[in-house]
């Protein structure tokens, strides 16, 4: 019979401790997460240079197609990995069992990928005009690139935040590489891209011996746990319900702009968005790896979760507030830099789209909760919920407001939202 836990042991860290760790962190994963923004931007400026008319086109169909058959591993299987192996110690009985399991169910969603594309080339494919060989080294590129993914969970389970930003910062310079010799060689766009995931997938290696080496590949056995897959299950009705309400909104909120007020003024609309979407990886980046994580691992230690959240709260409220009010200041100098001259007439769109995201943001850090407590009942609900708030939203403002509307509505969602999670998680909160 074991010894209870002293109370020096159940007593959660000062807030000074929790801030230091939450900062060095953050501090580690953002070189990963500037290796990201800076390959990004080269691949941008490849295809744009050396890609020809819809080069970039080209590319941003090729992004979500990749995006299509890596969401239910990335945004599932892999987010319930982190949770249960966080706690657990490598090699013990119940490691394997949750690594197994996550291995199975990755192989299930490339089967089903593999199916999709097979069956229903057409919608998927036939746009880069190339046959089964392509296909074939697509589908391979795909299943070296979830086995990444899911090395990379195992090590930030593990707290290997040094072995993730390495791999993260490799995976950053080969596939942009890989994209620039193509072209340059004389390659097709469709070739091209075709290097890039396959370069991408090679990390493989790398992220293997790493993890081999730290202990944390041990032998799976032959048995599958059913309590792990229906663990992880979970996670993966989750990542059915991002992609449900929130990858297919966005996608339909971009049909409605388009039909409402067509494609050039729907340009501006997309230049603020798309400037968001760049901050919003490198903050979904850094609290993927440096915030859920340790939340995972507080699971049950609630006094010391409280602290936590509060501390990281306490930060990035008055710290988002001041990096997007200086973004603000700077739009008329920015949105041209970054875009061309004319988005410079999309400045007035970019005040209700920092509040939006400042909201967002703040939503966020209380939903991981949810995820790290695998409540997936709650979050299904608030993902569909939060959709349909956002639906009525568009109708109630585009009319009256125009175009401005659109980033209106997100900022009354993610405002009304924000309320509901703070009154849900006021014992984590006040």
């Amino acid at each position: 019979m074991s010894a209870p836990a002293s109370p020096a042991a159940s007593r959660p860290e000062p807030r000074a401790a929790v801030l230091g760790r939450f900062l060095r962190g953050s501090l580690g994963s953002g070189v990963a997460v500037g290796a990201r923004t800076a390959g990004a931007l080269v691949l941008n400026k490849l295809l744009a240079v050396y890609g020809g008319p819809g080069g970039l086109t080209l590319l941003a169909h090729f992004q979500n197609l990749m995006a299509l058959f890596t969401t239910l591993p990335n945004e599932g299987v892999h987010v319930g990995v982190v949770k249960y192996l966080a706690p657990l110690r490598p090699g013990s009985g119940r490691y394997r069992a949750w690594l197994g399991a996550g291995l199975l169910l990755n192989i299930g969603a490339l089967v089903l990928a593999a199916g999709a594309v097979l069956l229903a080339p057409g919608p998927l494919v036939a746009v880069f005009g190339l046959g089964l060989g392509w296909i074939a080294l697509f589908l391979v590129g795909l299943t070296l690139l979830t086995g990444h993914a899911l090395i990379v969970s195992v090590l930030l389970a593990a707290g290997r935040l040094r072995a993730y930003v390495g791999l993260t910062v490799l995976l950053s310079l080969l596939g942009p590489a890989a994209v620039g010799v193509a072209l340059r060689t004389g390659a097709s766009v469709s070739t091209a891209l075709l290097t890039y995931l396959l370069a991408q997938g090679a990390t493989l290696g790398p992220a293997a011996v790493l993890a081999q080496r730290a202990g944390l590949l041990p032998g799976l056995g032959r048995r599958i746990s059913r309590v792990a897959l229906r663990g992880l299950g979970r996670f993966l009705l989750m990542a059915l319900s991002v992609l449900l309400f929130s990858k297919a909104v966005d996608f339909s909120l971009r049909r409605v702009l388009i039909w409402h007020f067509g494609l050039a003024p729907t340009d501006l609309w997309q230049a603020v968005a798309k400037l968001s979407d760049n901050y919003t990886m490198v903050f979904s980046a850094l609290m993927s790896s440096v915030y859920y994580p340790r939340l995972a691992a507080l699971s049950s230690q609630p006094a010391a979760r409280r602290q936590l959240v509060r501390t990281v709260l306490a930060v990035l409220a008055p710290g988002l507030g001041l990096g997007l009010g200086l973004l603000w200041l700077l739009r008329g100098w920015l949105l041209p830099l970054l875009f061309d001259a004319r988005f410079a007439g999309a400045t007035f769109l970019l005040a209700p789209q920092l509040l939006s995201d400042w909201l967002k943001f703040l939503t966020w850090v209380l939903l991981f909760l949810l995820t790290a407590q695998a409540r997936v009942g709650h979050y299904v609900a608030v993902q569909a919920a939060s959709a349909a708030v956002l639906a009525l939203l568009l109708a109630l403002l585009l009319p009256y407001y125009g175009l401005v509307g659109a980033p209106l509505a997100q900022a009354a969602r993610y405002g009304l939202l924000l309320g509901w999670c703070l009154w849900y998680f006021r014992r984590e909160v006040w």
